[in-house]
């Protein structure tokens, strides 16, 4: 796809996200089948993991890459004291990502704009570091946007991004409905994802692949979402809550070992 076709990709889903995931639009983590954390702590704890490796200080400046609704960006401004630069290619995205940085008081800590991460439009080193929290999966030319991450981080800046990886080999078929409902360009191993990390200079410093309490607990996800459904279609409509039902109804085709998740910090060597 283009990126304006991932752009009406996300100006139609992320309304109806935004609704079921309290405007946290990525994926969840649970311990184990009798973990009863709700949906909302259960979305919070990757938040958590993902940008805890940032290891942030106050003052710096951060880029949200595929900042999503702003839940991410004002949770940072908010609990860190940095400045948050949030890109999006969906104007939907940035415009509720304003609204809510402005509704939880760091709307003067916090930017967002609408652009391309394949052309950032950013100067050499502006940032201290890159988070990029499940937004790479839709990338059309990952060494291209890496090597703008790069680019834009200052000598010693940190990267970290969570995304989707390619799991245990299983029914291709189902794998090729999970892609197709993403509209994944490519699904690599958590080894090819460290490649291109490397292959764009990032020296890695720390990862991880925890799947089996992220897509492996997809069962829970979804007992989590029907339990909400009413109160999600009453605020977007039955129709639009079903077509978006229909369509995305491909991401839960994998057996829960096929897709694994993978979260990766690297730095800029100085």
């Amino acid at each position: 796809m283009t990126s304006p076709d991932i752009g009406r990709h996300y100006d139609e889903r992320s309304p109806i996200e935004d609704e079921i995931r309290d405007g946290q639009i990525h994926m969840w983590y649970w311990y184990d089948r009798d973990d009863d954390a709700p949906l909302s702590e259960a979305l919070h704890r990757i938040t958590r993991k993902v940008t805890d490796t940032l290891g942030l200080r106050a003052g710096e400046r951060v880029l949200d890459a595929g900042c999503g609704t702003g839940e991410t960006a004002a949770y940072l401004a908010r609990t860190h004291g940095v400045s948050v630069t949030g890109v999006t290619i969906s104007a939907f995205e940035a415009g509720k990502a304003a609204e809510r940085a402005a509704a939880a008081g760091v709307a003067e800590r916090t930017a967002f704009d609408l652009g391309d991460f394949h052309a950032l439009p950013y100067a050499d080193g502006s940032f201290d570091a890159v988070l990029a929290l499940e937004s790479l999966q839709n990338a059309n030319d990952l060494p291209q946007v890496l090597g703008e991450f790069f680019r834009v981080l200052r000598p010693g800046g940190r990267l970290t991004f969570s995304d989707l990886c390619l799991g245990a080999p299983g029914d291709p078929a189902r794998l090729a409905k999970f892609v197709e409902a993403l509209k994944l360009p490519a699904l690599p191993p958590l080894s090819g994802w460290l490649d291109l990390v490397r292959g764009a200079g990032f020296a890695v410093e720390e990862y991880t692949e925890c799947g089996p309490r992220v897509f492996g607990m997809k069962a829970k996800f979804l007992a989590a979402a029907m339990a909400r459904r009413d109160e999600v279609a009453a605020k977007v409509g039955e129709a639009a809550l079903s077509e978006f039902s229909r369509k995305n109804m491909g991401f839960f085709a994998p057996r829960k070992d096929q897709v694994g998740y993978a979260i990766v910090s690297a730095r800029k060597p100085h």
